[in-house]
């Protein structure tokens, strides 16, 4: 018996490997390319129209609409009628650490403990991941891998989507540590005076919480300070990125109450700090502004947090700090659902925010929030050729059509495991 469970393991496991799509990386870029004749949006609220972008060696080297002419050693193409747009930038994600949610041996996105600031997620990014392909397939070229569980859950890092492992994906590793606040909205488990101790104790078990990390994060700093130590703690080792300001601190709350107290970690300890969730961040447009803290809005696609809230409020919100002043990016969290992203964007455009507003808000925004601005985020002379072209509009679900796509100017596959099987059984049945 044991031996016939092995043999169809291995049957199994032989036919999942042929089913899979086999896409290699690219190599590396090796002549010039110019993009021709395109609408150019830069990502930092500027369109160029009938526009020309060049770029070699992996670098932007022109962007604008009287580039000088290409290079007999160089290729052109002919963009007509086509968009050309900045890679999307997806933070917050769990890409390449969770393959399939039922399955537990294919997620690694979770280490033991309640406090990890030593834990990195690069190491555990599979590049190999299946889902991967199918937001290149939608112009999201890079993403920032973060982990989860406890409270202070580990390190994240930005990777590109076109590699043989984590050391090719890496673009910047080890951006940001990640602190998840418990929860301060006391639910109530029934009625009564029972349900109201029981909300209460709730709270009182989260602020519990935030003090065991204050306290940390104390003790951390104290050991910084010390000239020796008598023992190795490689915990508070770990902090020293964070309080030399070489790393940001993303703190993952919603709530008003929150994220003050998010606030007052980035006061207390001098430290980076971003949002990250922020659903109820219009409400303290104005103190974010004041204290210069980001905000990561996640699921932008969902219900308010307060049911007196207005029911399309997780639309609006985006607006409202736009016009306050606040620097934010978009993030669908997760990992498959983060192809959506460009078309999360469009959403928010239909509530406020411009087009372009709204692309530099998956692109400049989330690389400024990453500490990548540098070298992506938008198309500008001298920062890396990640490029995605688009028959339509990139952020609306209906026209958008992803033709091709450069990460550090190589041309990527676009292919991915969906695609496949709508052609094979498009032909299956006789559509084509």
């Amino acid at each position: 018996m044991k031996k016939n469970i092995i043999l169809l393991g291995l049957a199994m496991g032989c036919h999942m490997a042929y089913a899979q799509e086999t896409i290699s990386p690219a190599g590396p870029q090796d002549k010039p390319v110019y993009l021709t004749n395109a609408t150019i949006h830069v990502g930092n609220g500027a369109v160029i129209n009938n526009g020309t972008i060049a770029f070699a060696k992996g670098k932007i080297t022109a962007v604008g609409a009287n580039v000088p002419a290409a290079g007999s050693d160089a290729t052109v193409m002919d963009m007509k009628g086509q968009h050309v747009y900045p890679g999307i930038i997806a933070p917050e994600s769990k890409l390449g650490l969770v393959e399939f949610e039922s399955v537990r041996a294919t997620i690694d996105a979770r280490e033991v403990g309640e406090i990890n600031p030593s834990v990195r997620s690069i190491i555990a990014y599979n590049a190999d991941s299946k889902v991967i392909n199918t937001l290149r397939s939608n112009g999201i070229l890079l993403a920032q891998v973060t982990p989860e569980g406890g409270i202070v859950s580990g390190v994240s890092s930005v990777v590109q989507l076109d590699a043989w492992n984590w050391e090719d994906a890496a673009y910047k590793t080890d951006n940001a540590l990640h602190f998840f606040m418990p929860g301060l909205l006391p639910q109530g488990g029934g009625r009564g005076a029972g349900a109201a101790g029981a909300a209460g104790d709730r709270l009182k078990a989260a602020m519990d919480q935030i003090e065991t990390v204050r306290t940390f994060f104390r003790e951390a700093k104290a050991y910084q300070q010390e000239a020796k130590h008598s023992a190795t703690n490689l915990k508070f080792e770990s902090m020293r990125a964070l309080f030399n300001k070489e790393q940001k601190l993303f703190i993952h709350c919603n709530l008003v109450k929150e994220m003050l107290i998010a606030i007052d970690f980035a006061k207390e300890f001098k430290a980076d700090v971003t949002i990250v969730g922020g659903a109820d961040a219009w409400l303290i447009a104005d103190i974010l502004k004041q204290n210069n803290v980001p905000v990561v809005l996640t699921q932008p696609h969902s219900l308010p947090v307060m049911q007196d809230d207005d029911v399309d409020q997780p639309y609006k919100t985006a607006a409202l700090l736009q016009k306050a002043g606040v620097l934010f990016c978009l993030s669908n969290e997760g990992f498959w659902q983060q192809r959506n992203l460009g078309f999360e964007a469009g959403t928010a455009s239909a509530y406020g925010l411009s087009r372009e507003e709204a692309l530099t808000a998956v692109t400049l925004n989330a690389a400024k929030i990453l500490g990548i601005d540098k070298t992506t985020g938008s198309l500008e002379m001298g920062k890396d050729a990640n490029i995605a072209v688009s028959t339509g509009d990139m952020l609306d679900m209906k026209s958008s059509v992803i033709t091709k796509a450069f990460i550090q100017g190589r041309e990527i596959n676009l292919d991915n495991k969906q695609k496949q099987l709508y052609e094979k059984y498009e032909k299956k049945y006789g559509l084509k």
